[in-house]
């Protein structure tokens, strides 16, 4: 029996593709770079050390000024964000018959927190995980584990909604159900 559900959020419950790489555009122009949309489509889903390793970005301050002028600059473009309604509806259902649920994400907690607070669905889920709550990102299953341990749940206990190939290498290898959210679940 499912007692718990764990999202990923980034192009699981909230398609952030266009919000994201407007605003990672523009963190990289006030470096002096360029993004375009294929390379970014390249890297979604990756934690901010690999995206910036397949950028071929090395330097720890440009790294530095890429981060805190996306995270400034990520609020300025959630008219972007396109909720996955039919996921956040089962979800507010779940919760509401006794299920558990969670959000595990290696997105920057600042950067999470602002846009689940926005859409206003924060309040559907008991724990919120983020990139700085683990050590490894995926398809690490160290987040996946974590959040099973923090609901007190067994992988056979749990459903996990992944997008990513890392995502979905990550919740496999925490032996968890899953099922891989597609673009029809938005429309």
């Amino acid at each position: 029996m499912i007692k718990a559900i764990i999202t990923d959020f980034d192009g699981t419950l909230v398609d952030t593709f266009e919000a994201n790489f407007k605003a990672y555009q523009e963190a990289f122009s006030i470096v002096g770079k360029t993004l375009t949309k294929e390379q970014y489509r390249n890297c979604f889903g990756f934690r901010f050390e690999r995206f910036m390793k397949e950028m071929s970005i090395y330097d720890e301050m440009t790294m530095n000024a890429i981060k805190e002028a996306k995270k400034d600059a990520y609020p300025n473009y959630f008219e972007y964000l396109r909720p996955n309604k039919a996921l956040i509806s089962l979800i507010e259902s779940f919760k509401a018959m006794g299920g558990r649920t969670a959000v595990a994400s290696t997105a920057r907690k600042e950067n999470l927190m602002n846009a689940l607070n926005h859409l206003d669905i924060a309040k559907h889920f008991d724990f919120i995980y983020a990139g700085i709550d683990v050590k490894e990102g995926k398809p690490s299953p160290e987040i996946y584990l974590k959040t099973m341990l923090t609901l007190d749940v067994t992988p056979e206990e749990t459903m996990i909604f992944e997008d990513s190939q890392v995502g979905v290498e990550a919740a496999r290898a925490s032996k968890a159900q899953y099922i891989v959210v597609t673009e029809e679940w938005f429309k």
